[in-house]
C-alpha cells in the first residue's frame, strides 16, 4: 500500500522503543512510551510549507498526528506544525 500525504502533511515511520532497560528489565509494549522521533517516508504537495525532505529524521510532539498501519508497520501522518526539529547525527 502507498500513502501520499496531502497539503502540509508528512508521513513518518514510527521507530520501536527498546523492550529492555539498561538494567535488563523487560518492559511490556503497553507500558512503553510512544516514540517521538522517526524518518520521513513521504511528504505532501505544499512545497511552500514543508521544510523537511524524505529521509530526514524528525522530532515531533508526543501526541501529534494520526496513526496508520502500512504493511504491518506503524506510521504517523503529521502536520508540518507538529514537527519540532530535524535530527542530525
Amino acid at each position: 500500500m502507498t500513502i501520499k500525504p496531502l497539503g502540509d502533511r508528512v508521513l513518518v515511520k514510527m521507530e520501536k522503543e527498546g523492550e529492555k532497560t539498561k538494567g535488563g528489565l523487560y518492559i511490556p509494549e503497553t507500558a512503553q512510551e510512544k516514540t517521538q522521533m522517526g524518518p520521513v517516508v513521504a511528504i505532501g504537495d505544499d512545497e511552500d510549507e514543508i521544510t523537511v525532505k524524505v529521509g530526514d529524521t524528525v522530532l515531533f510532539d508526543k501526541y501529534a498526528g494520526t496513526n496508520v498501519s502500512i504493511d504491518d508497520q506503524d506510521h504517523l501522518i503529521l502536520s508540518m506544525s507538529d514537527i519540532l526539529a530535524v535530527v542530525t547525527k
